[in-house]
């Protein structure tokens, strides 16, 4: 049962083939027996799961299911609060720290009859591109244990990929949904920036943090997407405007539909059988009836660097929230005659791992006095011009497509000492964020490294609010292609 996506999961818990305590205990001994090879779980729910699909199956004998996901096993990304159960965000810092509240993600899929299994792992504060970062434990790529799944929502789609569950919560700054769900073959949608509410998600760059689906199939991102998706009084950045049903679209023909290339996505730098793997998705939509158009957008160069000031910034001031004081790691447990001032310095040093300090650092010098106008201020300048080469685009394309990753996964430890080959990773992915753009990383094939085959996931972006077309033409392509869903032997 493990194998289902959640609309087939659905079909048979309505049916009554399945309860979703069966369903439920499948999903928790595949986890049982994958997660000493794959990692991708920090807290198993053991208990709160088996309850919560007792709960379901009672709803379901009297009528009252809640949802289409009503007792469907999911994952949380350990980046949003749950309350009562430890919330780590990978980081040692709050290490121990139990939330007395949900995230408004997390309540909208318990409401909905959600059975929640289990917290993944990710890149500490969501600082990575390859789930290496936790302060915890590495993640491993189902398809290759010897290399990473992509991050930082690593451990949520290396746990899709794996059947660890039927689908998971992620977060995207800078790619960190769809970058994983490329390197695991899944499917991962960063919705629009406020679509989803961000209340109760560690903040890591708030101006920047998006929270979606990663799942199986482009159905199951749907499907998750309605549930989570719409306006929260807690969040004034959520957008107030309807949520559609994005799961009753998706077979919308694309006859004469215009896609755009960007010129400036196909650079030397991309590994050659991606290159071959993208270009022959390019032909599949094309022959759905779609016209390719190349376009430009002029600023694509700046993207990376917009976002590693502005990104590393908003960083150095979220963090600064963790000073040994008020929540989280503190070394006045073992000490309590510092001064304030060794409270908060030897608690930071204690807590935070090597990449959160490289990035408090790089926010700190970028917001300083010297400094501010010469790089930040000059960023937001930047990034207004990123956000307005897509609103052009988009005046006569209506949707985009792009590589979503330079490479397929790397191995473990490659790129570690190399912070700026790391980054580059996401070179393709960054610039969708500060644009506020939805985008998807859809499966498109794979490519055979060391004996192994590596799945590559193609981007596609629409305009602000174009979930719909989006996700019209993943569902279209998955058809077209072949690439159902298939679970990586391991």
């Amino acid at each position: 049962m493990h194998n289902l996506t959640i609309a087939e999961a659905s079909k048979k818990l309505e049916s009554g083939e399945i309860s979703s305590l069966e369903l439920t205990e499948a999903v928790l001994n595949r986890i049982e027996e994958l997660e000493p090879k794959i990692d991708a779980y920090l807290s198993v729910l053991k208990k709160e799961a088996v309850e919560a699909a007792k709960k379901s199956d009672q709803r379901r004998k009297s009528n009252k299911t809640l949802s289409k996901i009503d007792g469907i096993p999911l994952a949380l990304k350990d980046l949003l609060c749950t309350k009562g159960i430890e919330t780590t965000a990978a980081s040692n810092i709050l290490k121990g720290f139990v939330p007395c509240y949900d995230a408004t993600v997390v309540k909208k899929l318990k409401d909905a009859g959600a059975v929640i299994v289990g917290k993944t792992n990710l890149d500490a504060f969501a600082h990575g591109s390859s789930t290496e970062n936790s302060d915890f434990k590495t993640t491993k790529n189902p398809w290759d244990t010897t290399r990473v799944p992509g991050g930082s929502s690593g451990g949520s789609a290396a746990a899709v990929a794996a059947d660890e569950c039927l689908g998971a919560i992620g977060t995207d700054t800078g790619g960190s949904i769809r970058h994983p769900a490329s390197m695991c073959g899944v499917v991962g949608l960063k919705p629009t920036y406020g679509r989803v509410s961000r209340y109760g998600v560690i903040a890591m760059a708030s101006s920047l943090d998006v929270i979606g689906p990663i799942a199986k199939t482009t159905q199951d991102a749907a499907l998750i997407l309605e549930i989570i998706a719409g306006r929260d009084d807690l969040d004034a950045t959520t957008l107030d405007v309807p949520v559609p049903r994005y799961s009753e679209s998706l077979d919308n023909d694309l006859i004469g539909k215009k896609i755009g290339i960007p010129k400036e996505y196909f650079t030397s730098g991309m590994d050659k059988d991606v290159e071959v793997v993208i270009r022959e998705a390019i032909k599949k939509i094309k022959s759905l009836g779609c016209e390719i158009v190349e376009i430009s957008l002029p600023h694509t160069d700046f993207g990376l660097s917009v976002y590693y000031i502005l990104q590393p910034a908003e960083v150095s001031s979220n963090l600064s929230r963790y000073d040994g004081i008020r929540f989280g790691h503190s070394v006045l447990k073992k000490d309590q005659n510092l001064s304030l001032e060794d409270v908060y310095s030897k608690s930071r040093e204690e807590g935070f791992g090597d990449e959160a300090k490289r990035r408090i650092m790089l926010g700190t010098y970028v917001l300083s006095a010297g400094y501010y106008d010469a790089y930040y201020k000059k960023a937001m300048q930047i990034r207004t011009l990123v956000k307005e080469d897509f609103k052009k685009a988009f005046e006569n394309v209506d949707a985009i497509l792009t590589p979503v990753s330079p490479t397929p996964a790397f191995k473990i430890g490659e790129k570690s000492d190399d912070p700026v080959q790391m980054y580059l990773s996401d070179i393709y992915t960054v610039p969708i964020n500060p644009a506020g753009v939805p985008a998807i990383s859809t499966p498109a094939g794979t490519v055979l490294r060391d004996g192994k085959e590596l799945p590559v996931g193609i981007q596609i972006i629409g305009p602000q609010l174009g979930e719909e077309i989006i996700l019209n033409i993943s569902h279209q392509f998955e058809k077209i292609s072949g690439m159902k869903y298939k679970s990586p032997e391991i």
